[in-house]
Parts: structure tokens; C-alpha cells; sequence
């Protein structure tokens, strides 16, 4: 594994990178690098092509158009010579569900090539870091989620990849097994190991250094979640929660829509929460108050808060559907 986290050669270079299936096109001339050592995140919904460029990237699937370097090798001509030097976690954690945990890390470790010495090495740091240390004999269904998926990040870098790519790791665990999770991300990546993190979870993003936004297959944005927040959330965010969202959601976007809420940009739903982005908070706050008033809607509370990724990823879908529309 290398150590050099300055090296300026990206460790993943896609342009126009392109997957159709049949008349469906599930990644559409994406372009994008990662450098070496970073934490990249790869954001958007389910199904909006972030596992099909994974796979692209791994080489499993072959691209309609477009190429894909990574880690200086072609993945249409190269896959497999560099496969060694690569990592995969999934999100079903991809462990044998009847072998132990110690079974497990020898099924991973050999099938990467590791012997001897160095593979014991190699079990004994995945088992203290994923705090497994006396569960050895135990299999997978009896840990818990959290040491499950710690147990299956181990297997992915037992061999000390260049890269470790983690497809949605984190889907349907829970938030202090999040944290811990990440927490193991970042001292991996502090040994130089680069990682490629998809997920759809937007405060997991605020811990990647880089990100870039998927949606329908197509790179609405990237860069890194200052820069993405300064660049497409101008001003701040109205949040108010109502007494009954539906129907406030209903009227607030109607009033935005007529131009009765200042400068606002954009109208979300945020669960039980509606958030209103605008350039002049002051006014859209006041505004906003009035027009549930008039329509008779009680108000929980109501703030202004700095904007988030989230509110950034929802105001350049709707810019995007607002211009296939026009």
C-alpha cells in the first residue's frame, strides 16, 4: 500500500463515463478524479446509478462509452491485474454467513493472496480494529450490526488495498455504529488508503474531503461541501414546523410560486419540517408567518439555520427538473 497522501496523480480518473442497459442509460458521460488518500464521497438516491459506476470502476461491468482509470490502469483492458490493489465492501456486507469471524478473515486474507506471517498480522489488526477481540469463534448472524459491519470493512482491507470501495456501507445501521464506522474510516485513510464511500446519508458527507452529486445517472455537482454549499445555497434556510405538514407545505408552496415569500428559492419537505431557502432570511422569515396565519395554520416553531448539503442537493434537483421541464 502506498503512503504517499500528496502524490498529485489521481487514483480514480473517469471521463464520460457511460452505462446503458438496453434503451436505459443508468450513468451518463460522468467525469470525475479522486486523488490519493482522500476520502471521496459519491452522493445521490437509490437508483440514480452510484452502485453501476462502482461496479464500472471495479471493472465487474464493462462501460458502453467513456473510460475509467484507476490506480493507472485502464478497467476496460486492466481489471484484473489490478484487482489485488482494490477493496469492495457492499452493503449486504458480503460475508459467509456459516464461517466464523476468524474463518471468515482466512477466506478473505488467502483469496487476496496472504500467507504465513503476514496474514496473521494482517487478522490480528482487523480484529483489534473492528473489536472483535474474543468473538473470533463466533459467526456473523450472533454479532450485532455494528460489529457486522466492521467485521466485513475488515475483510475489505486485509490486504492494505491502494483503494476500498464502500457501496451504501452504513444503510441500515444505527447512528452510533455510524460514528464508530466512520471513526475506522478515517484511521484507514490516515494510513494513505483512498476510499470511495456511495451513500445517500448527507451528514455522512460532510466527512468526505470531496464529493460529487449523482442524479439520474448524471454529475449535478462536485467539489468539496464548503465549496458545494457556498456555491449553490446562496443565503440561509427558514425551517418551520408545522402543525400539519401536508397542508403547510401545500400553501408555502403556492406562495412561493406567486412570489409571496421574499426571496425564497426553494420549498422542501424535511419530515415532520419544511425548510425554505433564501437570500434574504429576514423578509421570507416574516413572510412565511404571514401567509400561515392567514391560512390558519398553527406553527410548532420556526428558525433560521445555516443551509445544508441536503438543502444544496434538493435546490440543484429541483433546478434540474425545473430546466427537463422548460
Amino acid at each position: 500500500m502506498s503512503l504517499d497522501t500528496h502524490s498529485q496523480d489521481p487514483v480514480i480518473a473517469a471521463r464520460n463515463l457511460t452505462k446503458r442497459f438496453g434503451i436505459f442509460t443508468a450513468v451518463d458521460q460522468i467525469s470525475f478524479t479522486v486523488p490519493r488518500g482522500q476520502i471521496f464521497g459519491f452522493l445521490g438516491p437509490n437508483g440514480s446509478g452510484k452502485t453501476t459506476t462502482i461496479r464500472m470502476l471495479l471493472g465487474l461491468l464493462s462501460p458502453t462509452d467513456g473510460t475509467a482509470i484507476v490506480l493507472g490502469n485502464d478497467v476496460r483492458k486492466q481489471a484484473l491485474s489490478i484487482r489485488a490493489q482494490m477493496g469492495y465492501m457492499s452493503q449486504k456486507f458480503t460475508l459467509y454467513n456459516d464461517l466464523t469471524v476468524e474463518e471468515n478473515l482466512l477466506f478473505f486474507g488467502r483469496g487476496y493472496g496472504l500467507h504465513g506471517k503476514r496474514l496473521r498480522n494482517r487478522m490480528e489488526y482487523v480484529i483489534n480494529m473492528a473489536s472483535l477481540k474474543g468473538r473470533e469463534r463466533v459467526i456473523p448472524p450472533k454479532l450485532s450490526g455494528g460489529w457486522r459491519q466492521q467485521l466485513a470493512l475488515g475483510a475489505a482491507i486485509i490486504h492494505e488495498p491502494d483503494i476500498v470501495f464502500l457501496d451504501e456501507p452504513t444503510a441500515g445501521v444505527d447512528p452510533l455504529s455510524r460514528r464508530t464506522f466512520w471513526d475506522l474510516l478515517y484511521e484507514i485513510s490516515a494510513q494513505g488508503t483512498t476510499i470511495f464511500v456511495t451513500t445517500h446519508y448527507m451528514d455522512e458527507a460532510e466527512h468526505c474531503e470531496n464529493l460529487a452529486f449523482i442524479h439520474k445517472g448524471k454529475i449535478i455537482t462536485e467539489g468539496s461541501p464548503a465549496d458545494i454549499k457556498t456555491q449553490h445555497v446562496p443565503g440561509e434556510v427558514v425551517q418551520i414546523t408545522p402543525a400539519d405538514a401536508a397542508a403547510a407545505i401545500r400553501i408555502l408552496t403556492e406562495a412561493q410560486q406567486a412570489g409571496e415569500l421574499g426571496s425564497s428559492l426553494s420549498v422542501s419537505l424535511y419530515g415532520a419540517q419544511i425548510h425554505i431557502l433564501t437570500s434574504d432570511s429576514d423578509t421570507t422569515y416574516r413572510q412565511t408567518l404571514e401567509v400561515l396565519k392567514k391560512a390558519d395554520e398553527d406553527i410548532v416553531d420556526a428558525d433560521v439555520i445555516p443551509s445544508s448539503l441536503e438543502d444544496a442537493f434538493i435546490h440543484l434537483v429541483n433546478q434540474k427538473n425545473q430546466t427537463i421541464q422548460t
